[in-house]
């Protein structure tokens, strides 16, 4: 089963880096803390170093009974026990912390890259990998990193530095000790070697089904209007199950593997100690070694079955792990040119250059054809055209949201960043504060500046009517604000980012026909002083545009001023007309 046949056949998911790639960002994640994880780890070989004196101690002790000594000659290695105890437990918590530590400031620095780098992915990548990709990468792929790192890692860390330790502290007892527990190894090394090879798909094919199983549930009741309206509930009932049992599937196959794996561990257990029981038998009866001894080595290797099972079922986690670690990776290791825009200088006067720029969204599906415009400095400019003729698409490249699969766009670069600001009409209001909200633009910004924001966009008198004005909590279980003034909220963020370049999608398309006039004026207002790019709803919006540039199929066919466009017969008029009917154009 591969993640082809797991996920949507449409989708097409983000990238998942390979074992290489991921262990060298690993690397390169750990670098900056090098210290911190060679302290720790020096740490942790001292604290298992000093645990590993309690065998030969109670060896000492058995040798002292099996000698019929005075009962005082027992107080020294019993003291020493103690004081073994005090260190180990001491040294031991201050080493994990280190480790866990570290484990921590790596793991927040991987979701920096990550969250960086999703923000900036191109919005028809992310559409054709489904939200429930990046979702399932964000939330399921990360808590299973963050598991491992808080637990596993130190557990793992200490677990190899104890197994290393006593097969050396056995061979100083007596190599043939330590060369009757290596019997257990083969059987281990098998059951590793088997667990890891299966485990690699399974987890992998756990997590693709995962996300399949989040896309089809954020589709189904995302659009749980639509899907009662049409009646498809059982459809999609059905695709939610389907997707649900594969899902199901893999976590089985995934028990039934962890299963079989403790099955292999108990034999090897068994067939190590009864080895070293049998050898210690031998040597005792032979006078090679003391009972005591023969008692620290059977101890010895009796305190490997923790760490050795802990580090090989800690396979489980870590293989889990490394799968949602490769889903993370493969996200923050795209490269930049696939995930931003790169905006050139234009030449001359013109704030905004758009050279033969096309784009597709796969195969057979090109929406653009050899675009070429030019916004001059402080230009407003209004696409119109019917539905799919590419103006989202064009405004988004503009943007720098989306990157053209043909062609340059060059943005002047302003005084502050960023050059330029896009607001559609899908605008989010952020749970915090209103002030809160605003700053997103500019976090340095005062609150007469936030004031004087929302007046340029005749947004302050109803902020002020907020129950705590300024301070009052908007967004999820806060105060809701109507999608028109959400759209101002949106456009007060512009003015406070003071972008050279501004570009409105349909900004003003959720405010209905009531509030329509309001926000277009809350628009012009936010893009004064600006070279603008707007995507018409309303032709209201072109008529009071400096220039007209018509899309029909993804091509320029027409540009001009709405005058000129209005009587020139062409697509324009036609449109105009149509809008207009029998009402006279307004006078602006």
């Amino acid at each position: 089963m591969t993640p082809t046949d797991i996920a949507d056949d449409s989708a097409e998911l983000l990238p998942i880096a390979t074992g290489a790639r991921t262990r060298a960002a690993l690397r390169t994640l750990i670098r900056p803390d090098r210290g911190r994880a060679i302290l720790g780890l020096g740490v942790l070989v001292g604290a298992t170093a000093v645990g590993l004196l309690v065998q030969p101690l109670l060896g000492r002790i058995v040798d002292i009974v099996a000698d019929g000594r005075p009962a005082d000659a027992l107080t020294l290695p019993v003291v020493l026990l103690l004081v073994v105890a005090v260190v180990q437990g001491l040294t031991t918590t201050f080493g994990l912390t280190r480790i866990a530590r570290l484990g921590e400031t790596v793991l927040a620095r991987l979701r920096e890259q990550f969250v960086e780098r999703a923000l900036h992915l191109p919005a028809d990548r992310l559409e054709r990998a489904g939200a429930g990709d990046l979702t399932a990468r964000v939330t399921g792929d990360v808590a299973r990193v963050a598991e491992a790192v808080r637990s596993a890692l130190p557990e793992m860390a200490r677990s190899v530095l104890a197994i290393a330790l006593t097969l050396g502290a056995m061979a100083l007892l007596d190599v043939r000790f330590l060369l009757a527990a290596l019997l257990a190894v083969p059987v281990q090394a098998l059951t590793a070697r088997w667990y890891v090879r299966h485990a690699v798909t399974v987890y992998a094919d756990q997590r693709v089904a995962n996300g399949a199983q989040q896309q089809q549930l954020l589709e189904t009741i995302g659009g749980a209007v639509t899907v009662r309206g049409h009646r498809l509930e059982e459809q999609h009932t059905g695709k939610s199950a389907a997707r649900s049992r594969k899902a199901v599937e893999l976590t089985m196959r995934s028990v039934h593997l962890v299963l079989g794996f403790y099955a292999r561990l108990h034999i090897a257990e068994y067939i190590g100690l009864a080895a070293v029981l049998v050898t210690g038998f031998f040597l005792v009866r032979d006078g090679s070694v003391s009972i005591g001894t023969a008692t620290a080595a059977a101890l010895y290797f009796h305190s490997l079955f923790g760490p050795v099972n802990a580090a090989l079922v800690l396979l489980d986690e870590a293989q889990s792990a490394a799968a949602g670690l490769a889903r993370l990776v493969g996200v923050t290791d795209l490269e930049e040119s696939a995930v931003r825009l790169p905006h050139q200088r234009p030449e001359h006067t013109a704030a905004v250059t758009v050279d033969a720029v096309s784009h597709a969204y796969g195969p057979g599906r090109t929406v653009l054809h050899d675009v070429s415009l030019t916004l001059r400095a402080g230009e407003h400019v209004a696409l119109v055209g019917t539905s799919g003729a590419g103006k989202s698409t064009l405004a988004r490249i503009v943007a720098g949201v989306q990157q053209p699969t043909g062609g340059t766009v060059s943005v002047a670069e302003g005084k502050t960043a960023p050059s330029v600001v896009l607001v559609t009409q899908e605008v989010h209001v952020f749970t915090g504060t209103l002030a809160e909200d605003l700053r997103l633009a500019r976090p340095d910004a005062t609150d007469a500046d936030l004031r004087t924001a929302l007046a340029t966009v005749r947004a302050l008198e109803w902020a002020d009517a907020l129950p705590d004005g300024l301070a009052t909590v908007v967004g999820e279980g806060g105060h809701r604000l109507d999608p028109a003034r959400a759209q101002q909220l949106a456009l007060a963020r512009l003015v406070l980012a003071d972008p050279p370049v501004a570009v409105l999608d349909e900004a003003t398309a959720e405010a209905g026909s009531a509030g329509a006039r309001t926000l277009e004026r809350s628009a012009e207002a936010a893009l004064a002083g600006r070279t603008a790019l707007v995507v018409a709803h309303r032709l209201t919006q072109a008529v009071a545009a400096d220039r007209i540039v018509v899309l029909e199929a993804g091509r320029v066919v027409e540009s001009g001023t709405h005058d000129e466009l209005r009587t020139a017969d062409g697509p324009y008029a036609t449109l105009w007309h149509a809008w207009s009917g029998s009402r006279a154009a307004p006078h602006l």
